[in-house]
């Protein structure tokens, strides 16, 4: 699962998303964090939770824990929800943002829909990602470049070998580790790729 973190209104929104699945699981407290603009959101969301139970809501059995970076940096138990649960947690939420939360996820889906259909929509928003954190267009190009060079030598691999994930992942390091500073010295470190190249 990736992790990473969306922006709402200028807060942010902590979503794991499983390629399994192709399903995006956000932080509930993060959510509620949002929606209610509480001091103390896990608070207001152990109160909710209890409130749920009671009335024999759906939508909490459908909560999953998961781990996710807190703001110490140590990854812990989180509770998550996909967004189906979500817009069902923010109809039990009283909130004026309750709206406009429901169409920035409904975007977001929407977002993954296109990648899905197009997956050079993706690549798209990538670049505009990385451009916007200031990224030049030569690193845009290189990352790029690593990426699927990364994942035509995990192709290349995976029959061969016949490997784990573990092992796929320790070759994936070391493959890092020795990674040239330019395109243009990987034939030469690695001959085998030059028709990948």
């Amino acid at each position: 699962m990736k992790e990473n973190i969306a922006v709402f209104e200028s807060r942010n929104v902590r979503r794991l998303y499983d390629e399994k699945t192709e399903t995006w699981y956000f932080s509930v407290v993060d959510i509620i964090g949002v929606l209610t603009e509480s001091e103390n959101p896990r608070r207001y969301w152990s109160d909710l939770k209890r409130k749920l139970t009671k009335e024999g809501s759906q939508a909490y059995e459908k909560i999953v824990r998961l781990k996710l970076t807190a703001e110490d940096g140590r990854k812990r138990l989180t509770d998550v929800a996909d967004a189906e649960t979500l817009f069902r947690l923010i109809q039990s939420v009283p909130s004026p943002k309750a709206e406009p939360i429901k169409l920035w996820l409904a975007q977001v889906g929407y977002e993954r829909i296109k990648e899905t259909e197009d997956p050079e929509a993706g690549i798209a928003r990538a670049r505009a990602i990385w451009a916007k954190q200031g990224r030049s267009p030569e690193w845009i190009n290189q990352r790029l470049l690593s990426i699927k060079i990364r994942n035509d030598l995990t192709d290349y691999w995976n029959p061969m070998l016949l490997m784990s994930s573990r092992q796929r992942s320790w070759y994936t390091a070391e493959w890092h580790r020795s990674c040239p500073e330019s395109v243009s010295d990987l034939p030469e470190m690695f001959p085998d790729l030059s028709a990948v190249l």
